[in-house]
């Protein structure tokens, strides 16, 4: 009988209270996968900032719920990610924020901004879909600044599938935000 032995460490949450802390580097596991990233570029920032924003204006507004920048999300010991901008229901987050203020599960909506390189193509497109189309999101949405473009991908048949990819004149409108419309050029400005 034939055995495969893996050597591929497999991280945890735990291991990350173990790394030195540095405020200029941030730590994310998915599926036991150490990403280690450095500060992101200005735009990189300025566009999440600029979601945050219309989201946070939209959630004042209506009251449906919160929106953040850069959560800790815990799904499990595996998989710990910190995604550029989330929005979660009231009831949701009321269920989900554990006591050192992390999420415990997903929120509604999850948004990623692309970093350059193909490492960080592939945490985004790839890793974090899988992440967390398997956790539940509702709404995933891949920003990037560059091309200024907005990918949405929606929760049908039990995972997420991309629906539209949003160019700068387009509005971006959803389900999970009732009445939400902002044009994609507003993101990125």
């Amino acid at each position: 009988m034939n055995q495969i032995i893996s050597n591929q460490v497999r991280w945890t949450t735990s291991d990350l209270e173990l790394l030195t802390t540095d405020e200029w580097k941030r730590y994310e596991i998915v599926d036991g996968e150490l990403f280690v990233t450095r500060a992101p570029h200005w735009k990189h920032q300025g566009t999440a900032g600029n979601i945050n924003l219309e989201l946070q204006i939209w959630s004042r507004s209506s009251g449906l719920g919160e929106t953040r920048q850069t959560p800790g999300i815990i799904f499990t010991e595996a998989d710990n990610v910190i995604p550029d901008v989330v929005w979660i229901s009231h009831e949701r987050l009321a269920k989900l924020l554990d006591d050192e203020g992390h999420l415990r599960g997903a929120p509604e909506l999850v948004v990623e901004v692309l970093s350059p390189g193909a490492t960080n193509e592939r945490r985004d497109r790839e890793a974090k879909l899988k992440l967390y189309s398997a956790t539940g999101v509702q709404e995933y949405w891949i920003a990037n600044w560059q091309l200024q473009q907005l990918e949405v991908y929606r929760r049908e048949a039990a995972q997420l599938k991309l629906v539209a990819t949003l160019l700068a004149d387009d509005e971006i409108t959803s389900p999970v935000l009732p009445g939400f419309s902002v044009r994609v050029e507003s993101f990125f400005v």
